[in-house]
């Protein structure tokens, strides 16, 4: 297993511009969100960036403030496209959503910020800002989004999560005055509310429906989102990680609305019943089980939950069982994802990693500059370090943020981009040796959103007379204020051959595809 960052080879030219000031306003070390897309339709995955702004005017008024789009021109190579794409964007951005929502065969983008909302139309190669046609702009301070299709009628919706009300003249103190430390102030000074749920209408506009659909009587102080049908009854569901707050767990009712039952699932709180600091979230089957599990990052001591989904609309906590209790406890995470690096079948996490608090070694022995992590699975449901083998431990220790993952080069291996705070983007590019086979899955709806978004892919081999089945979510919300929207991703290890493919789409067609060699992008279309 190894990972190497070619950032600087590739010409991924990126310094994330948070203007961290001597006030610490909260926002300057939230941002960095990250998309992986291909928005020209070559094939090829390419790369956009949010960026910040001036502080406290929240106004890109320097060139440094760009978001950035590169193109992948092929061979691991980048170029600059953010002038000609149109994509250089307004005001302080934060988190990014990535998918083609009017059904035109082009990837789309949301981009999230402080005071300001932009959804982006591909127009071919070159975006137009619609937001105020479309009616999803807000002042309001979102720190991501997320495209899915919560009442199968073939239209992207998008939810948009809310960190909290600020303003530039907010100025509470916090830290140590006596001793003239300041440090950014605990999420309990700021006060939760609702997310926000936009219905595509089908003509490029869409419609609030946050109270119609029951989501404004939930407040929390949202960071990360993911989408899964949990209790499999063909609704995609979400999942939305809160800030020292219990998190939200919202069924879908399938008639519009949807009710918040993390509680009584297991996943508001881990196992010792302390909100936690909750940040990045993925929502996948770890376990090859067939059902969609949680896993979560937070802050150094507060582990980093992963909730086992054990069927009937009930979960498990599994920290500690899975060993991952022990891999975590002096690491803080942001972005995170489940996506199989190795190619053996079983999906590891990868998490970037990096403390809130710019201050923290003042105080404890905590870190605030940390490297990312790499947990492999073992394949009995326990994760192993892969941090040392895989190259990221000896990797720079920065202030990590955003993550997206793809194959960049078309290999058949995850690739991941990663963001920091003031410090250069980094591109770990899947150099593993002997790795397994792989599939990756491209899905083409119809009757479907076009992207496919809340299909579960299923795929069954059988190797050394043993059936080894896998499933998927189609997804491009992942990790924290992020984006990956490449093909479903799938290692096969040994096999060379999959007995069949199973894709069930959100409009309730079940396609099966049988003897599908491995090796290769596989695209399923929709039939009529």
């Amino acid at each position: 297993m190894r990972l190497r960052d070619v950032a600087r080879e590739a010409g991924l030219d990126f310094v994330h511009q948070n203007s961290p000031s001597s006030r610490k306003h909260l926002v300057e070390t939230m941002p960095g969100g990250v998309a992986l897309l291909d928005y020209d339709g070559d094939g090829r995955l390419d790369v956009f960036f949010t960026n910040g702004a001036s502080v406290p005017a929240l106004k890109k008024d320097d060139p440094k403030y760009a978001n950035r789009l590169f193109r992948n021109e092929g061979a691991l190579k980048f170029r600059d496209v953010t002038e000609s794409a149109g994509l250089g964007g307004a005001g302080y951005s934060m988190g990014v959503a990535a998918a083609d929502y009017d059904n035109d065969g082009r990837t789309d983008l949301f981009v999230a910020g402080v005071h300001r909302q932009i959804l982006y139309r591909n127009t071919g190669g070159r975006f137009e800002d619609v937001t105020a046609r479309a009616g999803v702009g807000s002042e309001r301070w979102a720190v991501g989004g997320g495209w899915f299709d919560y009442d199968n009628d073939g239209r992207l919706d998008l939810l948009v999560v809310d960190y909290t009300v600020w303003t530039a003249d907010y100025d509470r103190f916090c830290g140590d005055s006596a001793r003239g430390i300041r440090v950014y102030c605990h999420p309990k000074w700021f006060a939760p509310v609702p997310l926000r749920l936009y219905h595509g209408r089908g003509d490029g506009t869409f419609e609030d429906v946050t109270a119609k659909s029951g989501l404004a009587r939930y407040k929390g102080r949202g960071m990360g989102l993911a989408f899964a049908d949990y209790d499999q009854d063909g609704f995609m569901d979400v999942y939305v990680a809160n800030d020292k707050l219990p998190s939200f767990l919202l069924h879908n009712g399938k008639d519009g609305t949807f009710e918040e039952g993390a509680l009584l699932a297991g996943v508001s709180l881990p196992e010792h019943g302390q909100d936690v600091s909750a940040m990045g979230v993925d929502f996948r089957d770890y376990d090859n089980d067939g059902q969609p599990d949680i896993h979560v990052t937070a802050l150094a001591g507060e582990s980093f939950p992963l909730y086992r989904n054990t069927g009937k609309g009930l979960f498990q906590d599994v920290t500690h069982r899975s060993r991952l209790s022990g891999l975590v406890a002096a690491r803080s995470g942001w972005a995170n994802g489940l996506f199989d690096f190795d190619n053996d079948g079983w999906k590891d996490i990868f998490t970037a990693n990096a403390h809130v608090n710019d201050a923290i070694e003042k105080f404890s022995k905590d870190t605030y500059l940390q490297a990312n992590s790499l947990f492999l699975a073992a394949g009995d449901g326990t994760f192993v370090e892969g941090s040392a083998v895989s190259g990221l431990a000896a990797g720079p220790a920065r202030a990590h943020r955003g993550a997206a993952f793809g194959d960049l080069d078309q290999d058949g291996r995850v690739d991941v981009v990663v963001t920091a705070l003031g410090a250069p983007a980094e591109l770990w590019h899947n150099e593993t040796t002997e790795p397994g086979h792989w599939l990756d899955v491209r899905l083409v709806g119809t009757r479907s959103n076009r992207d496919g978004i809340g299909a579960v892919v299923k795929i069954a081999s059988r190797v050394d007379a043993r059936w080894r089945e896998q499933s998927n979510t189609m997804t491009t919300a992942v990790g924290y204020a992020s984006s990956s929207a490449g093909p479903v991703h799938f290692g096969t290890g040994a096999a060379r051959v999959l007995d069949t493919v199973e894709v069930r789409w959100p409009s309730g067609l079940v396609q099966t595809l049988k003897d599908v060699p491995a090796d290769q992008v596989l695209t399923v279309r929709e039939t009529p």
